[in-house]
């Protein structure tokens, strides 16, 4: 069954969280933080993106860019940037998107979760990815950045949460620069946060939604350090880590969409004969078309937008990989069609989240950067707990999740 444990969390002033609380380290590049964090002492890209304050020859893993993490992290603290709660607590962050709120449970999961699988996830990770957070995570003996849960929603967690977002004030409630609104209350009560491990203690599995290498790294490096710990209990902070946990039922993941820069020596027409033979194809004209349900798929290609649905027999709904859209788009079109194998190294591919709207496919084809793109139908939190469930990984670039976590509302240290 799951662990939560309540933590004592480090966290900034009300009166600086909307300047130091950042986007992800991994949704920017090394310019970007630089350029955003500009002219703005306390944002938290100082210590998750530290090389913004070397010289911008700097190889952004080199070991210096650690240590100036461990440096700003130390700082941030001296300076009363970021002051730890005085006793253990949970938190719940909301987010505001388009209307709509989803309310994460704030709390520590455990390192032997994901040793043990209780904790699961659809995607794979890259070593080199991981040794980078690790080193983060080692230099400044703490989890900057939460990492993205779900699980299958709870009735009594869900009430809980909705009487402290009612009777109480939130500690944080701001509009970031995106338009999205992020809300934080922190739940100091005792007998409130007793009831809510217990609750949570009966949900027999949680899943990575979004921070894969985020996880990875965060418990790898409890387990190093329970290993280098002689007097080890199982007690210590390192035995933990720093996740938002929202309730299945109230996300919903956004379309990932596919660009490519050629139609491998085909012409358009060679290729709209070979799509009719596995999907029933309708032109769409010049209107942006959108996918409007599973194995309903939208082209555009040379000026027209296409609806694509693929005929019965050349997918597999009895196996909960072949079922997806993004293995259906593969095997059909990008892998037999088009002679791109692997995701993750072919450059003729690009990824476009479908928060830029199917607009930016249009852009980037009218452009002359791509000859072609395919839009996608979203896939649902069932599809990814049912992969995750039988142990099957999710095809590359297959779920966004939007909105992204702010980086900086609350931290864990590993050790006291």
């Amino acid at each position: 069954m799951a662990i939560l444990k309540a933590f004592k969390g480090i966290r900034p002033p009300q009166e600086i969280i909307k300047a130091l609380a950042s986007r992800p380290y991994d949704v920017l590049n090394s310019k970007e933080a630089r350029a955003e964090a500009h002219g703005n002492q306390v944002s938290l890209l100082h210590i998750t993106k530290p090389e913004i304050d070397l010289p911008e020859t700097m190889d952004e893993h080199d070991e210096q860019v650690y240590a100036k993490a461990k440096e700003n992290f130390e700082k941030f603290q001296n300076n009363n940037w970021l002051i730890q709660d005085d006793k253990e607590c949970l938190y719940i962050y909301a987010q505001t998107m388009n209307g709509r709120t989803q309310y994460g449970l704030v709390g520590s999961a455990g390192v032997s979760d994901y040793m043990n699988g209780i904790i699961k996830k659809h995607e794979l990770t890259r070593p080199d990815k991981e040794e980078d957070r690790m080193k983060h995570v080692r230099a400044t003996d703490a989890n900057i950045e939460p990492v993205f849960f779900t699980y299958p929603a709870v009735k009594e967690i869900d009430d809980i949460v909705a009487n402290i977002v009612k009777t109480q004030k939130p500690e944080y409630d701001f509009v970031a620069d995106e338009g999205f609104g992020h809300h934080f209350w922190v739940i100091k009560d005792d007998t409130t946060i007793k009831k809510l491990i217990d609750l949570f203690a009966k949900v027999p599995y949680t899943y990575v939604a979004d921070g894969h290498h985020r996880t990875a790294a965060a418990a790898l490096v409890g387990n190093e350090k329970k290993q280098k710990n002689p007097n080890h209990t199982g007690n210590e902070e390192y035995n933990y880590f720093l996740a938002v946990h929202f309730p299945g039922n109230q996300l919903s993941i956004i379309d990932y969409n596919r660009v490519v820069k050629d139609l491998n020596n085909l012409t358009p027409v060679e290729l709209l004969e070979k799509l009719n033979k596995v999907f029933d194809v309708e032109d769409k004209g010049t209107e942006i078309y959108k996918p409007s349900k599973l194995h309903n798929f939208s082209m555009y290609l040379e000026g027209k937008w296409y609806s694509m649905t693929a005929k019965a027999g050349t997918y597999n709904d009895n196996d909960p990989i072949g079922v997806l859209d993004v293995t259906i788009l593969s095997n059909l079109i990008l892998d037999s069609l088009l002679g791109i194998k692997d995701l993750r190294t072919d450059k003729r591919i690009d990824f476009v989240g479908g928060i830029r709207g199917l607009g930016e496919l249009k852009k980037r084809v009218d452009s002359g950067e791509m000859k072609a793109a395919f839009a996608l139908y979203p896939v649902s939190m069932q599809q990814l707990f049912d992969i995750a469930d039988t142990g099957n990984i999710m095809p590359p670039k297959t779920t966004w999740f939007e909105p992204k976590l702010r980086s900086g509302l609350v931290i864990h240290k590993l050790s006291e």
